[in-house]
């Protein structure tokens, strides 16, 4: 028998704000435990311990334990690019327990979306590949043309292994700070990562926020171009 989404019992997981604020606090891919998210969303441990039993029952979530602790993650790619998307056609609020002002700001300029760069950087990243001609975007995606291919693979990305994923290869995440596309996928996570491996970022602690090193300037400025 053929089933359709129950998109009314998922916007009902995720319209309640300290949920909202739960998702968010989690779209860069890193674990929290309860006590911070309770913390950000200014809800009581048992008020929040009940919205993340929620979210887990409704495949948004995971909890993993690590000792005392049970720290909560999203589920996949695809609630992190949902969540990505819904902030994006958001309109604007006051700064609220979601995040401080210089948090915003720093979140604007770097940033991973669940696995990938955003941001100001993010995007001006994904620019200069397309200037250049390395991918090329077409309809919600980006195609890696054969000279991206090489320059991945020179910058050590195996891009082989990232096309094998189970995942999208390279689409076209909407950013939220700068209402621009920022490369994801599959190749868009290799390439986050080889940039935090050779240094060209750091994170900052217990948050998605990016910093670019004086080394990643460097290297943007020389491999793409980029002056930031």
């Amino acid at each position: 028998m053929k089933t359709r989404p129950d998109l009314a019992e998922t916007a009902g997981l995720i319209g309640d704000q300290a949920r909202a604020t739960v998702l968010y606090a989690l779209a860069g891919g890193i674990a929290l435990p309860a006590t911070d998210l309770a913390r950000r969303a200014r809800v009581t441990a048992p008020t929040m311990s009940a919205h993340l039993t929620r979210l887990v029952e409704g495949g948004l979530l995971e909890a993993e334990r690590q000792g005392r602790h049970r720290y909560y993650r999203l589920a996949n790619a695809d609630v992190a690019a949902a969540i990505e998307a819904l902030v994006a056609i958001s309109p604007g609020t006051e700064f609220d327990a979601m995040h401080e002002p210089g948090e915003v700001n720093v979140l604007s300029y770097a940033r991973t979306c669940y696995d990938h760069l955003a941001g100001k950087v993010g995007v001006a990243i994904t620019d200069a590949l397309s200037r250049r001609r390395l991918i090329r975007g077409s309809k919600g995606r980006f195609d890696l043309q054969p000279s991206g291919e090489r320059w991945l693979e020179d910058l050590g990305i195996d891009v082989d292994a990232a096309r094998a994923q189970r995942r999208k290869f390279a689409n076209a995440c909407l950013d939220w700070s700068e209402r621009q596309p920022h490369l994801g996928g599959a190749i868009g996570a290799a390439l986050a990562a080889r940039l935090l491996d050779r240094g060209w970022f750091e994170r900052y602690p217990r948050t998605r926020a990016l910093k670019l090193t004086a080394k990643g300037r460097q290297g943007l400025r020389r491999e793409l171009g980029i002056e930031l």
